[in-house]
């Protein structure tokens, strides 16, 4: 299926990052659960609880693919819920102790930083 992307606050609407580009990210993961609040099962990972972003090349395979597609959707600053579904994240062997086989994924991801270029301090949510 793939990865959807839903914008929870606006970025600058001018800065995309493009292959290759260095992005910094603040994001907090959760397995699906359509039976939770906002689909929002069991927290797996989180840059807020390590208190640092994450920084990586995107477009050349360093993270999963659906980050790889969605987050060059997104402007700088922007916050947005990318909800990716098994094929597009761990696939059939999952992540072992964290993520099950095949399962679907949503990331609130909030791009802070393209090539060094910052938007703002990132604020997790409720």
């Amino acid at each position: 299926m793939g990865v959807t992307k839903e914008t929870l606050a606006p970025g600058d609407g001018v800065n995309f990052p493009k292959v290759k580009d260095n992005v910094a990210m603040h994001y907090t993961g959760w397995l699906y659960d359509p039976s939770k609040p906002g689909n929002k099962g069991e927290k797996f990972d989180s840059s807020y609880d390590r208190g640092q972003s994450l920084k990586t090349p995107i477009g050349v395979g360093r993270v999963i693919r659906g980050w790889e597609e969605g987050v060059p959707q997104m402007s700088l600053g922007e916050k947005a819920l990318l909800t990716i579904t098994g094929d597009y994240a761990y696939g059939a062997k999952g992540f072992p102790g964290l993520i099950p086989p095949n399962a679907t994924l949503l990331f609130e991801v909030q791009l802070v930083a393209i090539n060094n270029k910052e938007f703002s301090t990132a604020q997790p949510s409720a």
